[in-house]
């Protein structure tokens, strides 16, 4: 662990979870933002610690990519976040991925070293404030997860078909008509899909469906 006087940085999960754990328990308000389940999956672990509520105790707004909603397995948590008392809202922008407890305490997902992945916990009130206030900019831009979910319910069905005939190598006009739409919504569909995936290109869009292993 790495330390100033303001901040501390703490390399993979099992260590950032020894060391933040008791400061989830009292708190009134937790606020976090990730690209998908995998980044705060150590939160998991407090969880299964305690009798699983029927409810929150604090108040918790969740923000995430459409990735989240396409990971095998993983819509559903989302989803019980949601019935837990939890708001959550899903929005197609590039977001930095942190939990803030209380507007005194950042948790600041960093890059990996080593095969770990690093976490930054700051304390300092002006930087918890201004990462505060990044999120909340971004909250006001998302889509509610209901409302997301129905726009998003094509793109999710069709998610293995479209990366299957993007993995052929076929033409637009031969998927399309593959998958029976017309070719300006096969096109939309594909774009929906790379974003949820986070990727810039179809190539980048089949690798990461092989990682979460959609395909």
């Amino acid at each position: 662990m790495e330390t100033t006087r303001e901040a501390a940085v703490v390399y993979g999960e099992a260590e950032v979870f020894a060391r933040t754990a008791h400061l989830f328990e009292g708190a009134e308000e937790i606020i976090c933002a990730a690209n998908d389940l995998n980044t705060w999956a150590w939160t998991s672990q407090r969880r299964s610690a305690m009798t699983h509520p029927s409810r929150l105790k604090h108040r918790a707004r969740k923000l995430y990519r459409p990735g989240a909603l396409i990971e095998p397995g993983r819509a559903e948590h989302v989803r019980e976040l949601r019935r837990l008392g939890a708001e959550v809202r899903i929005t197609t922008n590039e977001i930095s991925e942190t939990i803030v407890i209380d507007q005194r305490i950042a948790i600041l997902a960093g890059d990996r070293a080593s095969g770990e992945r690093s976490y930054r916990v700051v304390t300092q009130l002006e930087v918890v404030l201004s990462v505060t206030s990044l999120f909340n900019a971004a909250w006001r831009a998302a889509t509610e997860l209901e409302v997301f979910d129905l726009r998003f319910a094509e793109v999710r069905v069709l998610a293995p078909r479209i990366l299957d005939l993007l993995a052929s190598g076929c033409k637009d006009e031969t998927a399309a008509r593959t998958l029976g739409l017309g070719l300006r919504t096969y096109r939309r569909r594909v774009a929906e899909l790379m974003s949820a995936l986070g990727a810039t290109s179809r190539f980048q869009a089949g690798a990461r469906a092989r990682e979460l292993g959609m395909v």
